[in-house]
Order: C-alpha cells, then structure tokens, then sequence
C-alpha cells in the first residue's frame, strides 16, 4: 500500500508519529510537509498550498492508494480543491489534539473558525482516529456546544457519521530502547522525582514546583530531575524552581540526545504529572517504562491511562506526593505490565486493522 502524507505541521509528536508508521508499518508512506511554525496560517493556508502543488503537477497522486493528514490540513477544502479523480482518494485524518479543547493562550480568545474546521474535517474525511479517548469525547462535546450556538443551522446526525468512521488508536511507543536502557538503571536511596513535560502554564508546574518548595522547607528528602522542552518565554516558577531547588537538582533542562533523556528516566523513581491539558501523555509512559512510579492528576487522558491508584485531586496533590516520595516504588515487571498495551507489539494489528479499513 501507498500512502501520501500532507503534515503541515512537521514537528513534535506530529514527527515522532509519522517517523514511527514509517518505521514499523508494511507500507509505503511519501511525505509532503511543512515546518511546525505559525500553525493558524497552516491550518489556514495548507489545503490551497498542498492543492495548488498537485494541480500543477509538482507533487503526483499516482498509485496512491490512501492520503494520511493531521487536523492541521482543512481536508473540506483540500477535498474541493482537488481535480475529481483525485479527490476519490480516501482520506485518514490523525486527530493528534482538537481545537475545542487546546488551551490557549491567557492573553487570547479561542477563534471557533479552528474549531469548526476540525469539524468539516472530520466529516470530509473517510476514516478518522484519535490519540485517545479523552481526546475523541472532548471534541464531539466540543462540536456540540458549538452546533448549539447555531441552532438555525441544524448539523443532523453529525455526530453518529463521525462515531461510524472514528477509532481510538494510541500513538504506539517502541519501548526497545527504553527497555535495553533499564536493565543497566539503579534506582536511589534517596527518591528522584522526573518533571519531564513542556514549560508552560498548560502543564501546571507552579502546583508542582511550589510543593517541592514547601516539602524541602518541611525536611523531606528528594532529589529532582527537570526535563522537556522550553521556549522564550517560560512560566517565571522555573527560575525560581532552579535557585530554591539548587541543591536538590540533578539536572536541570532539555536535553537534544534522546539516549540522555532516556538515562535520565531510568534514573529517576517517581514521574509526576500536574498538567491542566493533555491529550495523550506519552512522556510520562515513557517514564513508567523506564521503572518510574506515576502520579498523576485524575483528569484529562490519564483517566484511560492509569488505575485510580496512580491518580490524585489537586486538593491532596502534595499528601500523595509525600507517600509516593516515602513509599512508592514499581518493579521493572510491574511497569512493563502497566505500559506493554501502549506499545507497538500490541498496536501494531491495530494500525493495520485502520490502514486496511477494516
């Protein structure tokens, strides 16, 4: 099987998930994408763009046999703007995020126009998945809520076309690496705890950081790991975090190698997540792989992820962290029993059950 590619948004887990089909899938898959920046005017401009280059003949359909985007492609558009033998092609849209429940920035107001092409895009496309459940059940919400506002333009039965043609479908991890990496890890006397998410407010880190503030101030013993990615302008906790956390912090940053990141896991004891958003939460699957005991909050796609005995409410957040820190521990057998469904042994029939429409 053949399958075209259009990622106007070729960065992060966009990248990862593309790089991994390719890697571990029976197909054949041809990229056409686009960097991962000003995603507005890729989610504005990518159908036409993509388009014009097949119209003209500079990208070719031939012996294409499926064409695979992300929602940051307007397949309505890209669809009507395609010659008609071409837009016979079926289209699989990967739903990575929705826009109903993307956070946005505290200084902006969320712009419904994003939405709504999230949702033409699903109703154009032929077969659509989602990273999560989470995910799916927050975006047909979402299109309910706004199909509400516009009652004089009924959508009838969106809602069970959408359902008919949609799958969860987790993003598959290859653990290999992570597991090979393990077996040489010695965990601490003293606990590690991982933060190992984006910087930004969308992850919470002042619940996080102020509480290890708090619990250093009390006494309690732990050291600290700070991994992910950062940008320009950062949540001012991290300065903060780095001068009163000083003696605690073992490293402090986003690192380029993927096998230091990986070493740093197998370091570490606990993974916390405080995150206010999250569709998915391959960071902290990676951790537990790597033999870190999760704690995370009992919301978001960590409800589908994670027994209740992981999960925690904000308001006992740092009661649950002291025992975690005091008493929590995973064997390596347990955590490959908790993350082995997240995996690609397990997945992959499911990729090929999708790719192959059945």
């Amino acid at each position: 099987m053949k399958i075209a590619v259009f990622e106007p948004y070729y960065g992060g887990s966009h990248r990862a998930f593309l790089h991994a089909l390719q890697a571990r899938m029976p197909h054949e898959f041809v990229l056409f994408t686009l960097p991962a920046t000003r995603w507005k005017h890729r989610m504005r401009l990518a159908a036409p763009h993509f388009a014009s280059l097949i119209n003209n003949g500079t990208i070719s359909l031939n012996g294409i046999d499926i064409i695979l985007c992300s929602p940051f492609l307007d397949v309505a558009a890209f669809k009507s703007l395609l010659p008609q033998e071409r837009a016979q092609i079926p289209i699989y849209t990967y739903f990575h995020e929705n826009q109903f429940a993307y956070p946005v920035q505290v200084h902006d107001e969320r712009d419904l126009h994003f939405s709504l092409t999230n949702l033409t895009t699903a109703l154009a496309s032929d077969r659509i998945a989602f990273n999560s459940r989470y995910n799916f059940e927050s975006f047909l919400e979402g299109c309910r809520d706004l199909l509400r506002m516009n009652k004089d333009m009924p959508c009838a039965d969106f809602d069970l076309l959408i359902r008919e043609k949609s799958r969860i479908l987790y993003p598959a991890i290859d653990f290999d690496v992570i597991d090979s990496r393990v077996k040489n890890s010695k965990k601490n006397e003293i606990p590690v705890v991982v933060w190992n998410h984006r910087w930004e407010h969308d992850k919470n880190p002042e619940l996080f950081f102020t509480t290890l503030m708090k619990l250093k101030t009390e006494g309690v013993d732990f050291q600290l790991v700070v991994l992910g990615q950062s940008f320009r302008e950062q949540p001012e906790i991290f300065q903060t975090t780095r001068q009163v956390l000083d003696d605690r912090i073992i490293h402090f940053g986003y690192v380029d190698s993927r096998e230091e990141y990986l070493d740093l896991l197998c370091r570490s004891d606990i993974v916390v997540s405080t995150a206010l958003h999250e569709f998915y939460g391959i960071s902290v699957i990676e951790a537990v792989r790597a033999g870190c005991f999760p704690l995370v909050p009992d919301r978001l796609s960590y409800m589908e992820l994670f027994p209740t005995n992981f999960r925690y409410s904000d308001d006992e957040f740092e009661v649950r962290l002291i025992d975690c820190l005091e008493n929590c521990k995973i064997t390596q057998q347990e955590a490959k029993q908790m993350t082995d469904r997240f995996g690609w042994d397990m997945l992959h029939t499911y990729y090929c059950d999708w790719f192959d429409g059945r």
